[in-house]
Parts: C-alpha cells; structure tokens; sequence
C-alpha cells in the first residue's frame, strides 16, 4: 500500500530524516518506534506533506488501481488519495461538538447517506463518544479526545492511516480502548503506519516494524521476533540484558 524509497528531511542544518525506506503492506498495521528525537514524527509530517522539504520517492499502491506519487500532491489532496493522519497532541477541534468533529472528518465526502451511514456505525462501536455527541470536544478526557481524533479520521475511510504517538498521555485503561480501535480499523481493512513510544505495545499490535534511531533506520523485521531482540529489549523495553542497538 505504502512505499516509501530514501526520504530525507532536513531543518536548516539539522538532518532529521537521512534517507530511510519502508513498505506498508495492504491491510497491515506497520510500527515505527525509536526514542524521543529519532526522527519519527518528522517521518509522518513528511509522508502527510506537512513538511514540503522532505524528498524522496514515496508512494501509495492501491490495489487494482494506478500508484499516487504522495511527493507530487500538496497536503489539502491526501485525504482524496486516500491517506489520513492523526497527529500527535489529537488536534481536535475544541469548541466544536464531538459530532461536528466527526462530520469534518468526511468533509470531501458529498454522498450525504453515506455519511450518515459511517456516523452511525462508528458511534454504535464507540457508546463513549455516542453519550457526548452534543459535547464540546474541549470538554473531553484527553483518552476521549485521542478517540476522537481517530474516529474523525476514520470516517474519510482512509485506505491508509497514520497515527502519531496515540498512547501518549493517556492511563492505561483508555491505552487499552484505543488500542482496540486501532486493531479494528486494521481488520478492516485499513492499512496503518503506527508511530508509537511505548515498543512493547506498538511490537504487540503491529505485523512488522522498524526501529528509527538518530533519523536512520537500523533495524526492521517481524514484530513478534523484534520484541525478543536483545538490542531492543535493551534500549526500547527497559531491561537490563547486554546489548544496545548499533548504528
């Protein structure tokens, strides 16, 4: 679904992204993990062309249809090709309701029943976010807004969706909820690219991952063998073994 070929991203002198290449299969949750300042985030904005200096080759395979060069379309034109980001920090709309929010999410969409007809159906699995319909998104738990922000995103019907640091600040029993949203949306269908800090969660859920350190990657395979990886045990899962990640 996703190929992405030697992307750089520089920031006046600072090399943030230094040439790293990835593959998201259809129907596949991918994780990108790696510590604070590796050089992750910077990944997403540059595939969700929020950063127009980034180069590179990346593009967007759907299956039975021409390949989009993602590197050729500006920002506002993801959302047509298929391609949805939910930032880090949510970036809800605060002083709209939780169903104007989710009515943005399908602004491009003129089919009004169909619309509905997603509204429905994502509000009948999350009753949380169905209770507060009429609530100011502003007023809501930060776990509540982080649903949100993915639900908003869900109902362009991405055919690939990036998530940036969905667990981050949240308690554990609201990890646990978005986490089981963000596995139903890959059963469904939805290919995800997963930037996460917490490994052991983002190994957990993923397929394949890749670990990104100081803005290269440097290492990639399965996740259930990545999550038994001395190297990674080491420096992303806090135990105490004899390894480190080289570069």
């Amino acid at each position: 679904m996703l190929e992405v070929r030697d992307l750089h991203l520089q920031y006046g002198g600072i090399q943030a992204v230094k040439g790293i290449s990835f593959d998201v299969r259809c129907g596949e949750l991918v994780a990108l993990i790696g510590a604070n300042g590796a050089g992750k985030t910077s990944t997403l904005k540059a595939l969700a062309r929020m950063l127009p200096q980034a180069t590179g080759r990346v593009t967007l395979n759907p299956p039975g249809e021409a390949a989009i060069d993602l590197m050729r379309l500006p920002a506002h034109e993801l959302i047509a090709a298929g391609v949805a980001l939910v930032p880090e920090g949510r970036g809800v709309f605060a002083r709209q309701t939780v169903l104007e929010n989710l009515k943005l999410g399908a602004f491009r969409v003129k089919d009004r029943r169909l619309v509905h007809e997603r509204l429905e159906n994502l509000l009948e699995r999350l009753p949380r976010l169905k209770e507060r319909a009429t609530q100011l998104a502003g007023t809501l738990s930060g776990g509540e807004q982080q649903m949100l922000a993915i639900a908003r995103a869900l109902m362009s019907a991405p055919r690939l969706l990036l998530l940036d640091e969905p667990s981050m600040g949240l308690a554990p029993i609201m990890v646990d909820r978005i986490f089981e949203l963000i596995t139903n949306a890959r059963d469904s269908g939805v290919s995800i690219l997963l930037v996460e800090q917490n490994a052991r969660l983002a190994l957990k859920v993923s397929k394949r991952a890749y670990v990104l350190e100081s803005g290269r990657i440097t290492l990639s395979g399965d996740s259930a063998e990545l999550l038994q990886d001395d190297r990674v045990r080491a420096a992303y899962l806090g135990e105490a073994v004899n390894a480190s990640i080289s570069s």
